[in-house]
């Protein structure tokens, strides 16, 4: 008599298996469970259809967020915080503490961050189109060369945020505070950035034809090589900026 402990509950899997070749759909737990049965029995064939079903499943669910609002809240109360690469696409994360988090190469597409803290925060590289970070306090954050199409900024707290090479076409920054924000060859086209204040930022290079300027703070920003023939500037305030190469 042979007694093998293995998991009862997966064993009429491979039972099946044996007899007809043939596996029911399962849950991604259950074929992880019973992948590791699999490889017990030394099943190859059932190894290779199981990660195959693994493989496509992680595709269908590629657009869903891989952590809870209770997950983030549960890692952000440890040490280091890093959701590099993760996808946290349409989550309310707002009025959370999430200052120095890593969320580098990110997908968070739709994310709330309304009222949250991110000062210090990496968002480089990450898609963030139509996310929400109004009133959110985003102080010295990272965003090179992010994605942030249609983000509503409204509010935000942005001074000395690095947003050089981002996309922030049609973005919205009304009463935004970006003073001496690094905005060099941002894509601001279609942006509203009225009454935001701009005050010794860097914008040299950065698009803004169709731009909302008015009633900006541009006192002391640096504007060479822009051009702002296309933009709305009724009631914007530069005095000392520089507007040396500025096509007006």
């Amino acid at each position: 008599m042979v007694f093998v402990d293995r998991d009862g509950k997966q064993f009429r899997h491979i039972l099946n298996w044996l007899r007809d070749g043939i596996i029911p759909t399962l849950t991604v737990s259950d074929y992880q469970e019973l992948l590791r049965e699999a490889e017990y029995y030394q099943l190859l064939g059932l190894v290779e259809y199981i990660k195959a079903n693994l493989c496509k499943k992680k595709d269908e669910d590629s657009s869903e967020p891989e952590f809870t609002r209770k997950d983030v809240i549960k890692f952000i109360q440890s040490d280091k915080v890093r959701f590099r690469g993760v996808n946290l696409s349409g989550l309310n994360l707002s009025k959370l503490d999430l200052s120095f988090v890593d969320l580098s190469y990110a997908c968070i597409e739709k994310t709330i961050f309304s009222r949250a803290n991110l000062h210090k925060a990496k968002f480089g590289d990450v898609e963030a189109g139509g996310s929400i970070f109004q009133d959110a306090i985003l102080r010295e954050c990272e965003f090179i060369g992010a994605n942030l199409r249609g983000a509503v900024l409204d509010g935000a707290s942005l001074q000395s945020a690095n947003l050089q090479d981002a996309c922030l076409a049609g973005c919205s920054f009304c009463e935004s505070d970006l003073r001496s924000a690094h905005l060099q060859n941002a894509n601001l086209s279609n942006a509203n950035l009225k009454g935001a204040n701009l005050e010794g930022a860097n914008l040299k290079g950065a698009k803004l034809n169709g731009a909302n300027l008015q009633f900006a703070n541009l006192q002391r920003a640096y504007l060479r090589d822009v051009d702002l023939r296309d933009t709305q500037m009724e009631g914007a305030k530069v005095i000392g900026a520089n507007l040396f190469g500025v096509i007006r």
